[in-house]
């Protein structure tokens, strides 16, 4: 199997389509919360994404079909005054799962937060997908934490509205 993983062209209309696919696959599995994506967000994700200096995605492919997506974002750490990364969404295709591809992929995040002085990378992930917490504390990843006595840190949510209107 021939992996590649590139940093997307959100202009072009190929890799636009890639990642809404893809994007979409994500949202649908249980771990992305089980629902298709709306169809206004379908089709402005990337028109929006491109807007943003900050975002990058990742594609993976395999013998040149799409088979992973990770969206990025770049954020600052106050703490070491240096930007980061933030693994936003990342998922690899059910079918080419245990190959290694998250590993590349996962590289490729950290080569692009190197290039850009970046002191860390983050991510979310629910508690109960194990297959991805193998993968990411096979790549280093481990529990947030300033200082054992105050605890890990958890990831919380208030959800504003519902989208309606992109």
């Amino acid at each position: 199997m021939n992996i590649e993983v590139i940093k997307a062209n959100y202009l072009d209309t190929k890799q636009e389509k890639e990642i809404q696919e893809l994007l979409n696959i994500y949202a649908s599995d249980p771990m992305g919360g089980g629902k298709s994506l709306n169809k206004k967000v379908k089709e402005n994700i990337v028109k929006e994404l491109s807007k943003l200096p900050y975002a990058f995605s990742l594609i993976a492919y395999a013998n040149e079909e799409p088979i992973g997506l990770a969206n990025c974002f770049e954020s600052f750490s106050t703490f070491a005054c240096k930007p980061l990364i933030n693994i936003h969404d990342f998922v690899v295709l059910e079918k080419c799962r245990g190959n290694g591809i998250s590993q590349k992929m996962l590289n490729k995040v950290e080569e692009i937060a190197i290039s850009k002085g970046c002191c860390k990378i983050t991510l979310e992930i629910l508690s109960n997908n194990e297959s991805a917490k193998v993968a990411y504390k096979k790549f280093g990843f481990s529990n947030y934490e300033l200082a054992s006595k105050a605890g890990v840190a958890l990831f919380w949510q208030k959800k504003i509205t519902e989208i309606k209107n992109l």
